[in-house]
């Protein structure tokens, strides 16, 4: 069976075609600068040459139609015809407090995506429309919505709960919700098998760490706490958001620098963080390279986002009154071997060694503790998509 996963930005769609009888990807591709000048289409069929494909995509429809053309052309196709494929699964940044777990689409559904745009005013929007154009162009195939939020919904309301009148909680939901959830799913379930465990009887703490990170409490198979909150902006540093922050600071930068209350939100978003700090760049592989050449605003940006990894796991540690595990994914967890290194000595009082050799062996799933840690360490390289495709063939079946 062939499972389409979808997963929508503003102008782009990003895609994967797995075939779930062995779990594998026929092919995936982006499709980008949708409604701009310049749209294209990198196509990557397993096996056979890379296709790149420049053509007007005005909207998200447009571009469907060229994926599934892509995906069915004689050449460089995958499949035969269309109807090959069974369902579409969709990544959806934020189900709000309404779904803790993954849905077959149906009208109610997007009207629930649609109620949450307020709390995920970027990305739910392109979400939206990512699963609109699915509908328009493969009427009759079964669509599901696996939301990013949606593993977090565990969390008791002492973690959840933000310590502003209880009113605005009941008339506005506003509370912590947690993002990047499949990936902490995926990877508390891929280390307790590494384990040769069950995730219901270990406490775990996951590491998503890439341009925008997270960490999650997961204790006994559920998450009891993570580092993201209302929105993706709470949190350990990040590439370009700042994370934790007071919030009166909003308040005195409007003030002082005569800016507007979306100005400075925009500014916490898209201009702080690693960039914000060292004024070089977003990207880790440039902050490397700056604090070589001795740039100290690149090593200050380098030394808070460790810290707060350092502070959040022993956080999560005492909330869960024990780790069994710690395990790091995404860009940043799984190719930068002297930044573990340096964030498992940080909380080497768990009771947690690194074995430097093995921290610096690649592999898709690899323990970087040594034989003796009472806490083992493990790198994990997450695999969202998959995720999101066995929640579909699962809802569809």
């Amino acid at each position: 069976m062939d499972i389409l996963i979808i997963n929508a930005g503003s102008s782009s769609l990003k895609y994967q075609l797995i075939d779930m009888e062995h779990e594998q990807v026929k092919a995936k591709g982006l499709a980008e600068r949708i409604g701009i000048d310049g749209s294209n289409l990198k196509h990557k069929p397993t096996g056979k040459d890379d296709v790149y494909i420049e053509k007007p995509m005005k909207t998200h429809s447009e571009a469907m139609m060229l994926v599934l053309a892509a995906l069915t052309d004689k050449d460089h196709g995958v499949i035969s015809d269309m109807k090959e494929i069974q369902a579409v699964g969709h990544r959806v940044l934020h189900g709000g407090a309404e779904f803790s777990g993954s849905v077959v689409i149906d009208d109610e559904v997007l009207a629930a995506v649609r109620r949450n745009i307020p709390l995920g005013p970027l990305h739910n929007p392109a979400n939206l429309m990512g699963i609109e154009a699915c509908i328009k162009t493969m009427p009759g195939t079964p669509q599901v919505a696996v939301f990013d939020t949606a593993f977090h919904q565990t969390m008791p309301r002492k973690a959840y709960l933000y310590g502003i009148p209880y009113e605005y909680y009941e008339k506005y939901k506003i509370r912590k919700y947690g993002f990047h959830g499949t990936s902490h799913r995926y990877i508390s379930k891929a280390v307790a098998k590494a384990m040769g465990r069950d995730a219901s009887e270990l406490k775990i703490i996951t590491c998503h760490l890439g341009n925008g990170g997270s960490l999650a409490a997961v204790q006994y198979g559920k998450c009891v706490d993570t580092t993201m909150g209302l929105t993706p902006l709470e949190g350990i540093l990040m590439g370009t958001r700042s994370g934790d922050i007071d919030p009166t600071a909003v308040e005195y930068l409007m003030n002082n620098e005569g800016l507007s209350v979306g100005e400075v939100i925009n500014m916490l978003n898209k201009q702080s963080g690693l960039l914000g700090v060292s004024g070089v760049s977003s990207d880790m592989r440039d902050i490397d390279a700056a604090i070589r050449e001795g740039n100290e605003r690149a090593k200050a940006a380098y030394e808070i986002f460790v810290y707060r990894i350092i502070k959040y796991i022993g956080a999560f540690a005492a909330a869960m009154n024990g780790v069994d595990a710690i395990v790091f994914t995404a860009g940043i967890g799984e190719n930068n071997p002297a930044m573990r290194s340096e964030i498992l000595e940080g909380v080497s009082f768990l009771g947690v060694k690194t074995d430097e050799k093995a921290n610096n062996t690649k592999g898709d799933s690899v323990l970087i503790s040594t034989a003796d840690s009472r806490v083992k360490a493990y790198v994990i390289a997450t695999n969202e998509e998959l995720t999101i495709a066995r929640d579909t063939l699962e809802l569809i079946s």
